[in-house]
């Protein structure tokens, strides 16, 4: 393996993750296709595992920084969950980003907007205060 190369995420409206994304995050949307599906067959189980009348209704590839690129998907599917999971449940998930400043970063966030749970906390000691995290 030589590293990570994309990400994918399933949001409820792409229009509106990629414009946060971009807009609010500073990354760079690269590449956008679909609809992918409906197929007769069970395609989509059969190398996605999802439900075989899923459709993903757009996929669109976005870069932030030198991380991997995020592949931001919107599905439709008979038997989707609408629900988000949390942090805690199986397939619960969250992205970190490298910055200068996480005061500034954090500031900058709730100005555009964004819903902070809580101010930073440093962690001190160990692999978290090297970056190892």
């Amino acid at each position: 393996m030589r590293g990570t190369q994309h990400i994918g995420i399933t949001v409820p409206n792409v229009d509106e993750a990629v414009d946060f994304l971009v807009d609010v995050m500073g990354c760079e949307s690269f590449f956008s296709f679909g609809p992918f599906g409906p197929f007769d067959d069970d395609w989509m189980a059969k190398n996605l595992n999802v439900n075989p009348r899923a459709v993903i209704e757009i996929i669109t590839m976005v870069r932030c920084g030198n991380g991997p690129a995020l592949e931001v998907f919107q599905y439709t599917s008979p038997d989707q969950d609408a629900n988000p999971p949390k942090n805690s449940d199986i397939g619960g998930y969250h992205i970190a980003f490298y910055v200068d400043d996480i005061n500034v970063a954090t500031d900058y966030l709730i100005e555009n907007g964004v819903q902070v749970l809580e101010r930073p906390h440093p962690l001190t000691g160990g692999a978290s205060e090297s970056g190892g995290l």
